[in-house]
Order: C-alpha cells, then structure tokens, then sequence
C-alpha cells in the first residue's frame, strides 16, 4: 500500500470514527438522563404514598408523648391504691403499654428522632422511680404531688422530644 491509499483509508474511517463516538456519547448522555427522570417520578410518587403515613407516624409519636408528659399522666391515672410502689409500677406500665403501641412506628421516623423518643420515655420513667425512692414519698398522693412541685422547676423529658419531633416534620416540606 502506498501512502496516498492509507490517507485515502484513513480520511473515511477517521470522520466514521469521530461519528461513531459523537453518537455514542449522546446516547449515553440520553440514556442516563432518562434514568434519572425515571428515578426523579418513581421518588417523587413513593413520597407522595409514603408522606401521609410518616405523618400520621409522627402524630402517633406526639400523641405518645403528649400521653406519657407526666403533668398530663398523674392527672389522667389516679392512683389505684396509697401505696407509692403500687402507683410507680402502674404508672411505669401505663408508659410501657402505650410505648408497646406504637413501636412499630420506628420504621417512619429517622435513627434520631427515634433515640430521643425512646430517651424520652426512658427519662421519664427514671423521673417516676427517682421520686418514689425518695424518703420525703410516702404514699401514692405524696409521689403525685412531689413530682408535679418537681415538673414546676424543670422542663418535662417528653417536652424535650416534641419540639424535636416538631423540626423533623417541619423538615419535611
């Protein structure tokens, strides 16, 4: 072969070649994008399904803590009879069941918010036994009374989980 056949061969295979690459890239470039389009439709309807029930999740939860604040707890559980201990573990169970209830709401809620519930709960449980073991209790009525004086000082643990809850929802739109 001589040179003028090899630049006869190359000035029809080159201009095929940088073609063939051209539609190449823009195929590529098209089919991503439209998996991505693809991708963007299909999360946007999954959000759209799953919103309202991490809503209704997280309304679960702030009922849950509205129901184990225990300023709202000892007005709405009165105690089943005058001993401390007796009205400690009925209270202490109270929490537990309604905890119980709504374990499964985990799934709809981030690793944090989830952690601080669950503190939530566990503090005021601790609040609960704290005060019982305390020798100025020494009836149901007694533990009542000093744990509403101590909630009057400080903030309730559940308090504390609801505003977090609050900015969690809040992030969601």
């Amino acid at each position: 072969m001589d040179f003028t056949r090899i630049i006869e061969l190359a000035s029809y295979t080159l201009p095929a070649i940088v073609t063939g690459f051209v539609a190449y890239s823009f195929f590529e470039l098209h089919i991503k994008n439209n998996d991505k389009k693809r991708a963007f439709l299909l999360n946007r309807q999954a959000h759209k399904e799953s919103l309202p029930i991490r809503l209704q999740a997280y309304e679960r939860m702030t009922l849950f803590l509205e129901r184990i604040n225990l300023t709202k707890l000892l007005i709405r559980i009165a105690p089943i009879s005058n001993h401390k201990h007796d009205y400690e573990n009925f209270l202490i169970d109270q929490i537990e069941q309604e905890f119980e209830h709504n374990l499964t709401q985990q799934i709809y809620m981030s690793e944090e918010c989830w952690t601080i519930i669950t503190t939530a709960k566990n503090s005021t449980i601790q609040m609960i036994r704290k005060t019982a073991m305390s020798d100025r209790v020494d009836s149901a009525d007694k533990l009542r009374e000093v744990i509403l004086n101590d909630l009057l000082e400080k903030q309730s643990p559940s308090s504390v989980a609801l505003s977090y809850i609050k900015n969690e929802v809040a992030e969601l739109w």
